[in-house]
């Protein structure tokens, strides 16, 4: 069994595993209050730098990654192979949260594919990054993408979405602000 290592950044080898991944996790912490976990997917994560990547995050039934990332900062995401090859990556640092409204986000946006159910980009900077070996995770097959999501939010339209995120998007769980509407 290999032990677990520790990097300063992400090297080609780490990156290239990245986009091969099908599903990643994203979880935040309050100072006080629930710890999120929430799995992603949909071909929305992007690899700027070794120090710097990002997601697009899109419309939810919750938004405590921003809340979290707005109070504190603190967020790990961990991408673990499911195929031949067993590894477990994650990623250590400080993330914010990239709004519509942020003069970056064209940039970044510009790297995805357009989503009607875009909602903000989470950013990360890399303070460290662990392997470790995956050997008790099991195999499975990636089958296909899901489309509920696009779906549900072509069906709700502009107005629809915007009306559910002030309803549901602008505070965690706990109570902690979004900053979602916020100029």
């Amino acid at each position: 069994m290999s032990m677990a290592k520790f990097y300063s950044e992400l090297n080609d080898t780490l990156q290239t595993f990245i986009k091969e991944q099908q599903l990643f996790f994203v979880s935040t912490a309050p100072i006080e209050g629930r710890i999120n976990l929430s799995p992603k997917g949909m071909d929305t994560f992007r690899c700027l730098d070794s120090k710097t990547v990002i997601y697009l995050d899109l419309i939810g039934s919750g938004n405590e990654t921003a809340a979290h990332l707005t109070e504190n900062g603190r967020m790990t995401l961990m991408f673990c192979s499911f195929g031949e090859k067993p590894l477990i990556l994650r990623l250590y640092g400080h993330g914010r949260v990239v709004h519509p409204r942020d003069t970056v986000w064209s940039d970044l946006y510009n790297l995805f594919e357009p989503q009607v159910n875009a909602r903000q980009i989470i950013l990360l900077n890399i303070d460290s990054v662990q392997t470790s070996c995956g050997f008790g995770v099991p195999r499975y097959e990636f089958k296909s993408r899901r489309n509920n999501m696009a779906q549900w939010a072509e069906q709700k339209g502009e107005a629809g979405l915007v009306k559910y995120q002030r309803e549901h998007n602008q505070k965690s769980i706990d109570g902690l602000p979004t900053r979602l509407f916020e100029g």
